[in-house]
């Protein structure tokens, strides 16, 4: 992977904002690879297509590239809130790829992946709508919220300006794919509670431990009602798939 960007492709831009997004994207043509299969390039869509930034040429994994001067944070503003959640409840919500780049050396520092079935209701913020006087009066626009999300969803593939081995890449990617297994609402439910486990940043934790985040997940899903057997429920997802261990006695061991 080259991590330097181009800038003689973008010359004759005048405004930054647009020799960024050409750069990112010839450079993302160049050199993103698919994780979801061996193919180690992604092609650009046509011009005009939303959303979709990029498709696996083999196996029609579909990708949305993010590009920005300062790393991400636990907020990202994104596009319109309806059309997100509508695709959240179609399946058909792409991949989010986030890349972070140096200005003066145009050069890429950071690039992560959080894969579509980590995407759920729960990390997308309903922005205001913009005001009667604004161009685009009564538009309602989203956020994606990263902070809400488990580490392991995101994938990182440029770390600090070194590229992370494929192989490890495509690891990361592999041991969360049961996921898809699940309907979407049930893989929102076990993302949170993994989040969840994240959070305490222990080795070993009790239910007592997870319980602590009742409201929390209440509050991510009003319309459930039975929280306590919803959490239990999705830690013997994530035992059964090795993200944690049952030790017995209400006890957890994350591996």
């Amino acid at each position: 992977m080259q991590l330097a960007l181009n800038p003689a492709i973008a010359a004759a831009y005048r405004k930054f904002s647009q020799k960024a997004r050409v750069l990112t994207e010839k450079w993302g043509e160049e050199n993103l690879y698919c994780l979801a299969c061996p193919s180690d390039n992604l092609s650009p869509t046509r011009k005009g297509a939303k959303v979709i930034d990029f498709t696996c040429p083999e196996c029609d994994e579909q990708y949305q590239l993010k590009s920005k001067i300062h790393p991400f944070g636990d907020c990202v503003v994104d596009s319109a809130y309806r059309p997100k959640i509508n695709a959240i409840s179609e399946g058909t919500i792409p991949n989010f790829i986030f890349l972070q780049y140096n200005p003066t050396l145009w050069i890429v520092q950071n690039l992560f992946l959080v894969p579509k079935h980590f995407i759920s209701k729960s990390i997308i913020q309903k922005r205001k709508p913009l005001r009667k006087t604004a161009r685009r009066a009564g538009w309602v626009g989203s956020n994606i919220l990263l902070g809400n999300l488990p580490v392991d969803a995101r994938i990182s593939i440029v770390e600090n300006g070194l590229e992370i081995p494929k192989a490890l890449v495509r690891d990361s990617w592999n041991r969360f794919l049961f996921l898809r297994e699940q309907s979407i609402y049930s893989r929102g439910w076990t993302a949170d509670v993994l989040a969840c486990v994240r959070r305490l940043d222990k080795e070993t934790f009790t239910l007592a431990d997870i319980y602590v985040f009742e409201d929390r997940l209440a509050r991510l899903h009003p319309m459930n009602k039975n929280i306590r057997p919803k959490i239990r429920q999705q830690l013997q997802v994530l035992r059964d798939n090795g993200i944690v261990e049952f030790r017995g006695k209400g006890i957890y061991r994350v591996i």
